[in-house]
């Protein structure tokens, strides 16, 4: 068995994206490729086989592996995944002939900490910072230890420019063009009052940014964090630290791949 022959299949578990992975597999091996029955870090390749949503769970699952990845989509909306179920074997063959370039992309990264301990936390798309249960919250929010605004309402989403067309665009953030490596922070249902002054809009912070949120003390055990849909609760949460991750993840696009064309076909 060559290294460089091995190839990673995940999918999610419907009956579409079994019998795709199924296909998908038969047709490597004919090729010469090794599909590993568990996942190899040692791998080529990651083939991942569903829509967006098991996409994500598959980079934070082998956690954000140093592999490059493709997608199928046998899901819905499909914006990371590159391939339709009938395009495989033009896929395989452009693969082949090294038809294909590497796209890297930095996730956001953040480092909450509370009365205990830190833990880390990464999203391609976007991290959420929400109230529990529906509760506003409070924040104070800085920028290079600049306090920017006192932020009340139903929490901030801090989106990479990759997931700019995600979340963020739903809640009326910026589409941002991904040659564009920025920070996006968009309020969710602010509240303006005497008390608290929050932005209205989504603000556009450099890469190499770092934003601070603050929960006020009475309302720290009230925040839920949300990293790529998945929720994560925290006891006693005091600051929450956020910046553009130095982790590339390299997703193999293929030749003739726009992202604006993409986004004309998905939301137009």
């Amino acid at each position: 068995m060559e290294f460089n022959k091995i190839i990673n299949i995940v999918h999610s578990d419907t009956k579409f994206s079994i019998d795709t992975a199924n296909y998908l597999r038969g047709k490597l091996e004919k090729l010469g490729y090794y599909v590993s029955e568990v996942f190899d870090f040692t791998a080529e390749l990651v083939i991942c086989i569903g829509g967006d949503g098991s996409f994500l769970r598959a980079l934070h699952t082998y956690d954000f592996a140093d592999i490059p990845i493709v997608g199928i989509n046998t899901g819905h909306l499909g914006f990371f995944t590159e391939i339709n179920p009938d395009e495989i074997d033009e896929f395989l063959n452009r693969y082949i002939n090294k038809e294909y370039f590497i796209d890297e992309m930095n996730p956001i990264e953040a480092v909450i900490c509370t009365r205990t301990n830190c833990i880390n936390a990464m999203g391609l798309n976007e991290i959420v910072i929400k109230g529990d249960k529906s509760r506003t919250i409070h924040l104070d929010i800085s920028v290079d230890d600049h306090l920017i605004q006192r932020f009340s309402g139903d929490g901030i989403l801090i989106s990479t420019s990759t997931g700019s067309t995600a979340y963020n665009y739903s809640v009326g953030g910026s589409i941002v063009d991904p040659r564009l490596n920025v920070i996006q922070v968009t309020p969710l249902a602010p509240i303006n009052t005497n008390a608290y002054r929050s932005f209205t809009s989504s603000v556009i912070l450099p890469s190499y940014a770092t934003l601070k949120v603050n929960p006020e003390y009475r309302f720290e055990d009230s925040i839920v964090i949300v990293s790529d849909g998945a929720e994560h609760r925290h006891d006693s949460i005091i600051e929450i630290s956020l910046r553009l991750s130095e982790l590339n993840i390299r997703m193999l696009r293929l030749k003739g791949s726009e992202f604006w064309s993409k986004v004309i076909d998905k939301f137009l």
